[in-house]
């Protein structure tokens, strides 16, 4: 079985969240909550819930499908950062001149599945 998680459109660019997404990559659910609670990058308050929306999205879905779903089962077997929207500010600077400061964006998406379709996955 397996769940999906998005979170689009949030305030921190693709390039610091990739790093909190890599520590997480093919690690079990539990596990990975735990490495973000105590991760010292400001992206991975929003991971961790994303995260955990995620396995609750498992178990909704297992529930729906009559299957039992072990939380603590769960792996993480994709997540991807993609680029959002980048908001174009301007700033003053010397000699009338304009600076351009790029507001970047970022899309998350967190894929949990049970061991059997990650193996399946990986072949």
């Amino acid at each position: 079985m397996e769940a999906i998680a998005k979170l689009r459109n949030i305030r921190v660019t693709p390039m610091k969240a990739r790093r909190v997404v890599n520590l997480i990559r093919g690690k079990q659910a539990t596990e990975a909550l735990g490495i973000l609670k105590f991760a010292q990058q400001s992206a991975s308050e929003p991971i961790y819930k994303l995260v955990a929306s995620a396995v609750a999205n498992a178990q909704v879905k297992g529930e729906a499908a009559g299957a039992i779903v072990d939380v603590d089962d769960l792996i993480i077997s994709k997540a991807f950062v993609d680029e959002g929207v980048t908001l174009k500010r301007f700033r003053p600077r010397a000699q009338g001149r304009a600076f351009r400061i790029n507001k970047r964006t970022s899309h998350i998406t967190v894929v949990v599945s049970t061991p059997d379709e990650f193996a399946k996955a990986g072949k």
